[in-house]
């Protein structure tokens, strides 16, 4: 893939809602099959944000616990 269809988002300075706000802002500017990579601070935007995109048609690939609470989500952006 090329740098149009990946990108990375780190919201751990965010909270609920932007945390989504921003992830499908992101989201919208890949082409279907595009992959986000963000990366989170905490349970609570992690489970939102999670849920949220699936609930949109996209899906989770994988997710990595860094410490700290510091989570990374890859999500892959569904066909059009």
């Amino acid at each position: 893939m090329n740098d149009l269809e990946n990108a990375s988002l780190d919201i751990t300075g965010e909270t609920c809602p932007m945390t989504f706000v921003r992830t499908r802002l992101a989201l919208d500017r890949l082409p279907a099959g595009g992959r986000l990579r963000v990366r989170l601070r905490g349970a609570v935007p992690l489970d939102n944000v999670s849920r949220s995109v699936r609930q949109l048609g996209h899906s989770i690939a994988a997710q990595t616990d860094h410490g700290n609470e510091i989570h990374e989500i890859l999500i892959v952006k569904a066909p059009a």
